[in-house]
């Protein structure tokens, strides 16, 4: 039986469409090709990697929603150069680059609004992630608000969903969020 293996495009190129310099991309990849040898990773293999980050909770939902963000193209697998690519907005994009991305992980069924029910999902997913051992203690209803808190001030016109334009607006206007994005700009 012979495993059919992924080869990313050049460096080169990956370079001109990332943020990495050709040394930072050798790195990831390297770290890549370790974790999933075949040069791809289907969502079961990135749910079980992404699960090792997060021992005291549940990521597999949260996993899933991060790795259809990665999936741009609906595979049913991620790339290297998706992962790198993806990387690369996250940690070296600009605002706008970065915002856009969350919106389209927060934006599940991908018809270009999040609503309540989206929201709901992630968040819920984000405390599964976090786990019972949080400090303070979570309620049972603190999911809700905090989805509540975000519909009044992001949904603008209160129709009930949220735009990406009512949300780059919103996540502009709130310093912490703003200073938040910054802190991974240097990881590598």
């Amino acid at each position: 039986m012979t495993m059919v293996c992924h080869r990313p495009e050049g460096l080169e190129q990956l370079e001109a469409q990332t943020n990495f310099t050709k040394r930072e991309l050798q790195v990831l990849y390297r770290g890549f090709k370790n974790e999933c040898p075949s040069g791809v990773v289907n969502e079961e293999t990135f749910k079980q990697i992404y699960a090792q980050f997060f021992p005291h909770g549940d990521a597999s939902a949260y996993a899933h929603y991060l790795f259809n963000a990665f999936d741009t193209t609906q595979t049913g697998s991620v790339k290297f150069e998706d992962f790198v690519t993806a990387l690369s907005i996250l940690l070296r994009g600009s605002v706008y680059e970065k915002l856009r991305w969350t919106f389209n992980l927060y934006d599940i069924n991908k018809d270009g609004y999040i609503n309540k029910e989206e929201m709901m999902d992630i968040v819920k997913a984000i405390y599964d992630m976090m786990g019972k051992y949080t400090y303070p203690v979570l309620k049972e209803d603190t999911p809700r608000q905090h989805v509540d808190v975000f519909f009044q001030k992001m949904d603008k016109n209160k129709d009930g969903v949220v735009t990406l334009d009512e949300f780059l607006e919103s996540c502009q206007e709130d310093d912490n969020l703003m200073r938040s994005l910054q802190l991974f700009q240097n990881v590598m």
